[in-house]
């Protein structure tokens, strides 16, 4: 009866070992491979977006009259609130509270420039204003992960096809702006999924085809395209911009060290100038 006992006991312990080695095995970390010399030659065979790209601004303009999203009821009565606030002078603050603009408002409605960096396995959009404006996009055959942590810019993959990026986004914050404007847009509420084909059209033109599903607000997948024209003059080159810098003024602790102090508002929210 020992016996019997002791054998069971060792097999329930070897099983238990066992199944521990197994979860260890399919729990072991990816380790990301350090580029080869083949992975940085063939950075040369895509095509060439380098320069700073400009949104064309005149085309978001239009695009927001001629090629409005299919909201849902209560989205759009909170659209056409906001547009008519926006026509009496009184444009509702969205992106004024230092905040990234957000996928997918980032590429439908921003006035700033932003870079693109090719290195192996991954596409990097670099955005002008504030350090919090950047998308790595994962172009190394990666999945997305199961549950992703929602972030502001969301978990992008994408592929080349060509001599077009196509991105895949999922994981953004459902407080994330679907924007016509940069005074009019809705948040997504979860759930949404964004589809990019980006590509040059002539020499000096990226286009950003873009479908956008958000079932908690649009009706059916919105399919839009963003127009952004190449700049190669140094004069144009994107500087340090830091959003939250407006916040703050040069001043001087009890030592004499330079630091930032907090900017103070008076009740109507105007400056009081540092003293």
């Amino acid at each position: 009866m020992k016996r019997k006992m002791l054998s069971l006991l060792l097999a329930a312990g070897f099983g238990l070992a066992l199944a521990n080695a197994t979860h260890a095995q399919s729990t072991k970390p990816v380790i990301n491979p350090p580029p080869t010399t083949k992975d940085w030659n063939n950075l040369a065979k895509l095509p060439d977006w380098s320069g700073v790209w400009n949104p064309k601004i005149s085309d978001q303009d239009k695009q927001a009259k001629t090629n409005m999203p299919p909201w849902t009821p209560a989205a759009n009565e909170l659209i056409q609130y906001q547009l008519a606030e926006e026509k009496a002078g009184r444009p509702p603050p969205l992106f004024v509270n230092c905040l990234p603009e957000s996928m997918p408002a980032w590429m439908l409605v921003t006035h700033n420039a932003m870079e693109v960096l090719f290195t192996p396995g991954r596409v990097t959009l670099l955005g002008e204003s504030d350090g919090n404006r950047l998308r790595r996009i994962y172009t190394d055959g990666r999945p997305h992960p199961e549950d992703p942590d929602p972030t502001f810019h969301g978990h992008s993959i994408g592929k080349w096809e060509g001599d077009t990026l196509v991105v895949d986004t999922v994981g953004v914050v459902p407080q994330a702006y679907i924007a016509i404007s940069e005074a009019a847009g809705v948040p997504n509420n979860g759930d949404m999924h964004i589809i990019e084909r980006i590509h040059l059209v002539g020499k000096n033109e990226l286009h950003d085809d873009l479908e956008i599903i958000a079932p908690n607000v649009l009706t059916k997948p919105w399919k839009t395209t963003r127009i952004y024209f190449r700049q190669r003059a140094r004069q144009y080159d994107i500087v340090e911009g830091v959003c939250l810098e407006g916040s703050f003024a040069p001043g001087k602790d009890k030592r004499g060290n330079d630091i930032f102090v907090p900017v103070e508002y008076d009740v109507g929210g105007n400056r009081i100038p540092p003293q």
